[in-house]
């Protein structure tokens, strides 16, 4: 805890650093909300349309854009005729600013603005201006008649990743979030193997498709720009915007009270926000722009396609010596992001031979970007098709092979595991899923016309701690019950995941308020900034700001009050004392008389409002006398009726010093039709240990959506781009298939119980994406299981097992 480094702040702040393992005060809180499967505290305002989203916020004079995208894979744009939208009623304008409309979205925790200048086209889709109407649908008829006269160069594209793999390049690994690693001789531990696998896979590009479009309404008040937009992590796409528009902080305000998913295609700006903005300022009035599905598909964010090559060398008995994962990916010329595909494969297993190679290919389509788990997501659909390859040629049970592979400690860093409980959950989830009455044998469960099969896979998601901050306060509410309501203020966002809600539990718990005491204040740039949500990483950052602001405020109370902080309880609006106060160094220190101490800690009490060294005898809190006092009379005793403070989280030497990541093992069953080859995912299991668990309802919902993921990934998501001139063939809901309730079974979530006390002070960790990664490789795995056939491209369709299914 770096206690002096909040003498500099304007408010009593809370902040913690970590570089050590700490303790949590969920443990002592009389309340125990947190963990409890409540509903959503905004699920009201959202099922009577109350909760607004951004293309639903209306302004005085507002007009409606869309964009214009290039028809063009490759090439320049020579000419935009204006007057071609003559004779369409309504047509305001045709904006267009070739320097500073984006070319591309930008990546997520960025803090300049994605690349801008749109006279020269890199992908089909590419927008390059936008047409402001009175209406909505003026403005799309508009866009499509807009003619655009352009020097086309779509025959020198590179539209076709199978022909570029010959001219892969190095990845800028300062740039990306996993780097290259060899350790060992892996090439001769290959050879020298008993039993190897060695394998490509190739996974296709893929849609995030959010189910809210991306939509940015832009207004001006004076040289201050306001944004209503669509983003996972404000903080740094209010840098984005900045950089792009070349404002200062004080003149950008970006608001996002409710985001209707995004997948990681809203962790930094869109086109369309940009071009907002400046159509805003050009007519002087608000403007809302909102893409189209075929937009979002077409020029905002892809995973990118793969090619991945798993070898791996092992002993008779399944002991993994070698461990090669080199992984080919793909993005727009110029763009540093790649799919970190082997972030688990530095630790899942043991091998003292080990090797992560990455390389890129240039390709004119639709920038790459994370989508949910990057990396993991279709990284682990390589590495566990190939372990569970590996087990069948050693006639060894695929759960039994990788419990033969438990490394003791991260074998890529040689540090330990802060915890680990993969084991754990691959033992809870096939004794739930029933994985001892498995056939082990391929081909040979019948059920009428429909082979059987079931297959596993192990899942692991790396966890991650970003700076974050928050302000709590408590005031005097005479509405309230008990007389007092908690308010807390980030700029965190709420992308469907239930950041109200856990955030609410974590402030109601620490504050001893029931959950309809707090109000929960987030998704606006002129709050505290906060991590944003994305990498799974969004409930411990953010939600540590709030937990430590609230900590701050039981420390002010406690002073206030002539307590201390490990002897203060506030349980249900009460003020009470809870055993006995342990003295402290530093206390212990001023007690024996040391002058330094004094002067510290005086110090500290000035700036800070907290008695450090002792708390002072109170004549009117008296709890010798009297149990416990009422919160809101203690509150009404300050300024104003209120008191506020603040929380702020960084990472610190723990995130080097131990090894952290959530663990998982997904189970499948499916069937495949023995006569057209149709697969069906019959049932699934997923257990998973993610640290402490805050909402057990929330965490079972993200892991539901994880699993559906990976149904999709494995059987039908797949962007397809013409490989003649780069046009995306399959840019809506109706041709780009995910799972619907038709393909999606009874899905079963375990939640291992674990604590880990090296992440934040609430020990939790993601839990999400987690779920995904492994969920493709076990349908995949499963299906081998049912008819013996293994498919190395994915996704797998009835086309590629039809004419190797077993008679």
């Amino acid at each position: 805890m770096a206690l002096l480094e909040s003498i500099t702040q304007s408010e009593p702040t809370k902040k913690l650093t970590m570089d050590e393992p700490v303790e949590t005060l969920f443990s002592t809180t009389a309340s125990k909300l947190v963990g409890k499967p409540i509903n959503r505290v905004d699920g009201s305002l959202k099922v009577s349309g109350q909760a607004k989203y951004s293309a639903e916020i209306h302004l005085d004079n507002q007009a409606y854009g869309v964009l214009v995208g290039a028809t063009i894979a490759k090439g320049q744009v020579e000419s935009i005729d204006s007057d071609s939208l003559k004779g369409i009623p309504n047509i305001i304008k045709v904006v267009t600013d070739p320097e500073h409309f984006l070319r591309n979205s930008q990546q997520g925790t960025k803090t300049k603005a994605p690349k801008q200048g749109v006279s020269e086209i890199f992908y089909h889709g590419q927008p390059i201006a936008v047409v402001v109407a009175e209406t909505f649908e003026a403005a799309r008829e508009g866009a499509k008649a807009l003619k655009v006269t352009y020097k086309d160069e779509t025959d020198q594209a590179a539209l076709n990743f199978t022909q570029e793999l010959s001219n892969a390049h190095a990845v800028d690994e300062k740039k990306g979030s996993d780097k290259n690693n060899v350790q060992g001789d892996p090439d001769q531990g290959l050879t020298d193997a008993a039993v190897t696998v060695d394998r490509f896979y190739h996974t296709p590009s893929q849609s995030n498709s959010p189910m809210e479009p991306h939509a940015t309404l832009a207004h001006w008040e004076g040289d201050k720009l306001v944004l209503y937009t669509s983003n996972q992590m404000l903080a740094s796409c209010k840098q984005q915007v900045m950089d792009a528009l070349d404002l200062n902080e004080d003149q950008v305000q970006l608001i996002a009270h409710y985001v209707g998913g995004g997948f990681g295609s809203k962790l930094g700006i869109a086109p369309e926000s940009i071009a907002a903005a400046i159509a805003a300022k050009d007519l002087g009035r608000p403007v809302l722009i909102t893409m189209t599905r075929s937009q979002v598909m077409e020029a905002t964010v892809r995973r990118s396609n793969t090619r991945q090559r798993i070898a791996i060398g092992a002993n008779n008995d399944g002991v993994i010596d070698t461990l090669i994962h080199d992984t080919i990916s793909s993005n727009l010329p110029g763009e540093a992001f790649f799919e970190p595909t082997a972030l688990s494969t530095h630790h899942l297993y043991r091998g003292k031979n080990r090797r992560v190679n990455y390389e890129m290919v240039d390709m004119n389509q639709v920038l790459s970007g994370s989508m949910r788990a990057p990396g993991e997501a279709v990284g682990m659909i390589a590495l566990e098709c190939a372990m569970d390859e590996l087990a069948t040629q050693l006639e060894i049970d695929p759960v039994e092979l990788r419990r033969r592979n438990e490394p003791e400690q991260d074998p890529s860093k040689d540090i330990p595991f802060s915890t680990r409980q993969l084991i754990a959950c691959m033992e809870q989830g096939a004794e739930h899923f029933g994985w001892s009455e498995r056939n082990a044998k391929p081909a040979s469960q019948l059920e009428g016309d429909w082979w059987i099969g079931t297959g596993m896979a192990a899942a692991a998601r790396g966890n991650q701690l970003q700076p974050s901050e928050a302000r709590a306060t408590l005031q005097v509410d005479e509405s309230k019950a008990l007389g007092i309501k908690a308010v807390i203020e980030t700029d965190m966002t709420d992308i469907g995941t239930g950041s109200y809600t856990v955030f609410s539990q974590v402030a109601a718990d620490l504050l001893g308020l029931p959950i309809d005491h707090v109000e929960m204040k987030l998704g606006d740039t002129a709050l505290p900034p906060a991590s944003g949500s994305g990498g799974s990483w969004g409930a411990a950052s953010a939600g540590s700001g709030v937990y430590l602001a609230c900590e701050q405020l039981r420390e002010m109370l406690a002073e206030k009050v002539g307590l201390y902080p490990d002897n203060i309880q506030l349980d249900n609006g009460q003020i009470k004392k809870t055993g006995e106060h342990a003295l402290t160094a530093m206390e212990a220190a001023k007690k024996s008389g040391q002058s330094f101490a004094d002067s510290t800690i005086d110090k500290l009490s000035q700036t800070t409002g907290l008695s450090l060294s002792g708390q002072s005898a109170s004549q009117k809190y008296d709890f010798d006398n009297t149990e416990s006092y009422t919160l809101a009379d203690v509150v009404a005793d300050y300024d104003e009726q209120k008191i506020t403070a603040k929380g702020q989280i960084k990472p610190g030497k723990n995130g080097k010093s131990h090894r952290q990541a959530s663990f998982g093992a997904n189970f499948a069953e499916v069937a495949v039709h023995k006569v057209t080859g149709e697969i069906r995912v019959r049932r699934m299991t997923g257990a998973f240990a993610a640290g402490r668990i805050l909402n057990h309802k929330t965490a079972t919902s993200q892991c539901y959506g994880g699993m559906v993921f990976g149904i999709g990934s494995a059987l039908m998501e797949q962007v397809i781009h013409d490989k003649r001139d780069g046009r995306l063939c399959n840019h809506d809901l109706a041709e780009y298939h995910v799972p619907v309730n038709a393909d999606v079974p009874q899905l079963d979530v375990i939640l291992v119980e674990e604590d880990d006390p090296y992440t934040n002070p609430m020990h939790i960790k993601g839990i999400g994406e987690t779920a995904i990664s492994g969920a493709a490789a076990a349908i995949a795995n499963a299906i081998y299981n049912a008819v013996g056939v293994r498919v190395y491209d994915f996704p797998i369709t009835l086309d590629k097992l039809l004419y190797e299914m077993p008679e």
